[in-house]
């Protein structure tokens, strides 16, 4: 009913740079909450960051102003800017949205399949 297809992973060194995408598709009426988390090999899934759909945000500690949340409501996409990456943000990056599909009630959470982001020299 809903996929969040996710893009932008890869390979960067210490002290670089990347930007995540996710894109929702679906029988949609509308998003709420949309957000990053991660997980590292052996380490359970923490958050990232999230957003409203008024574009409140809430980062986790580690990642605090070195990251920043945004997303675009008409083109249902959230956004992750990693800058000063270190070799510690090394991990599977999945997307998640809360969402109200059309016809329904209430809400359901959706995930990515997840990206590998990889900091490494």
């Amino acid at each position: 009913q809903v996929q969040l297809v996710e893009s932008g992973g890869g390979l960067v060194q210490p002290g670089g740079s990347l930007k995540l995408s996710c894109a929702a598709s679906g029988n949609i009426f509308t998003i709420y909450t949309m957000g990053w988390y991660r997980q590292a090999p052996g380490k359970q899934r923490e958050l990232v960051a999230t957003i409203t759909h008024g574009g409140i945000t809430n980062y986790g500690d580690s990642v605090k102003g070195r990251f920043a949340i945004s997303r675009d409501n008409a083109k249902n996409t959230v956004y992750l800017q990693m800058n000063s990456l270190k070799p510690e943000d090394t991990a599977v990056y999945y997307c998640n949205a809360k969402v109200r599909i059309i016809g329904a009630i209430d809400s359901k959470s959706y995930w990515g399949q997840g990206t590998q982001v990889t900091v490494s020299s």
